[in-house]
């Protein structure tokens, strides 16, 4: 009698068998490259570019504006194109970026350049998501807890090293990590092309179709995420529950150097403790969101932590330096529970709620919200609330707390119609393998 041989602790951890683990290592290049690169990118183009402060801000606004169409665009492309041609040719248009802006030191050169790059950067976003949901299926909520902790991991590593160039401070450092990002984006590349195509909900219901066996309402008119009210609005709260990466990365540290009598040394301990945490109990706290409806029930914890979060900020403000340090100590816990817990959240529902059959599309939607946040949140934060001081903060944390509530509502409205309409091809639906959690349906108006 032959036992088939058990799978290793590895195999075991990650889903998506080889290429899922394939894909931890295209996140952990990729991230790594571009720790390098954050960490030093205003210096390079202060005094590598010589570019006045007014200008880095008019190159990273322009950048980062056009880089807002790079999620809608790349998840239609990516209902046509294989992912694992569509990836690398994203990852190499970063390269290129990259690669000019090295040999680049002119303004209006460097605009179309960085316009580029973060085209590439916010396509290859979402693409790497919706990798990760097809190849990863059911357990497609504790894959993205692996993949966020290894994000963190590269993101610390490259920052450590970007950390070294910036105590050297010569144009020679600069410019190694420049070149240490473009790497990093041309290994990722070659990794993804040694990974195979996932199922995609697209084939896999047209193979069905092909056969005699499509469920009834994925014959329902054709429709898309600009039209689907419902998922627009889910969108739009969205948009506002990422504010706990705008609150950490900068709302924290302007708060501590201006209205606290916290020593500013704290900013970078508070930097650490939030990949720790992160680390620590990404994959821990993955099972909130393992499922729609229990995505659903865990926003109220969201909630909670952003109250919990603007309430320690406010308390900060005051005179004393050791009640503001542990204030914003706690106040840093918060906003990484928050962002623990709304990844966990975010990832299910964002597809849950998305047809599957238009899933890249939906998904490019989504992650509008998030650069979205990414233009805003800055200005919200600094010309809003930090403007109206302690409470401000309590406005904000109450205020996310309130959209988390209505968050709560407005998805299980829409799971309970998605629940409706899947009802009725229940039978049919047993014989296609369309992963968990996506609805085969493609149209259709969800619209509240």
């Amino acid at each position: 009698m032959r036992f088939p041989r058990s799978r290793s602790g590895i195999e075991h951890l990650v889903p998506g068998g080889r290429d899922g683990r394939r894909m931890l290592w295209v996140s952990f290049t990729d991230k790594a490259g571009s720790g390098l690169w954050y960490g030093t990118s205003a210096l390079y183009y202060t005094f590598v570019a010589g570019l006045a402060p007014h200008e880095i801000g008019l190159l990273l606004g322009v950048a980062g504006a056009v880089g807002v169409a790079g999620t809608p665009v790349a998840g239609r492309v990516a209902d046509r194109v294989p992912l694992t041609r569509l990836l690398p040719a994203v990852h190499a248009l970063r390269a290129a970026a990259a690669v000019g802006i090295l040999f680049t030191g002119t303004l209006w050169l460097l605009l179309p350049i960085a316009a580029l790059g973060s085209l590439g950067d916010r396509s290859a976003s979402v693409l790497t998501k919706l990798y990760a949901a097809r190849v990863a299926g059911p357990d497609r909520v504790r894959y993205q807890a692996l993949q966020r902790t290894v994000v963190n991991i590269g993101f610390g590593i490259g920052g450590l090293a970007a950390a070294v160039a910036l105590a050297v401070g010569t144009g020679t450092a600069y410019r190694t990590m420049l070149v240490g990002d473009a790497l990093s984006f041309a290994g990722a590349a070659l990794l993804v092309l040694r990974c195979a195509e996932p199922p995609s909900p697209v084939r896999v219901v047209a193979t069905a179709a092909t056969a005699g066996g499509e469920p009834p309402l994925s014959k329902a008119p054709a429709t898309g995420p600009w039209r689907d009210r419902g998922y627009l609005a889910y969108t739009a709260t969205e948009a506002l529950l990422f504010l706990d990466d705008t609150a950490i990365n900068v709302g924290l540290p302007l708060w501590i150097a201006t209205a606290t009598a916290a020593p500013h040394s704290l900013v970078a301990l508070l930097f650490v403790l939030n990949n720790v945490l992160v680390v620590l109990f990404q994959v821990r706290l993955s099972r909130l969101g393992d499922e729609p409806r229990r995505a659903a029930a865990s926003l109220p914890l969201l909630g909670l932590a952003f109250l919990v979060a603007g309430g320690a900020m406010a308390v900060s403000a005051v005179d004393s330096a050791g009640i503001a340090v542990v204030a914003l100590v706690v106040a840093a816990t918060a906003f990484t529970a928050a962002e623990i817990v709304h990844a966990a959240i975010s990832w299910e529902l964002s597809l849950a709620l998305a047809p599957g059959r238009s899933q890249g599309a939906y998904l490019g939607v989504h992650g509008l919200a998030q650069s979205a946040q990414r233009s805003a949140g800055p200005v919200l934060l600094t010309s809003a609330v930090m403007a109206a001081g302690p409470l401000g903060w309590l406005g904000l944390g109450g205020a996310l707390a309130a959209v988390s509530g209505g968050q709560r509502t407005l998805v299980r409205r829409r799971l309970d119609r998605l629940d409706a309409l899947e009802r009725p091809s229940a039978a049919a639906s047993q014989s296609t393998a369309v992963p968990s959690g996506t609805v085969t349906v493609s149209g259709g108006d969800y619209g509240e």
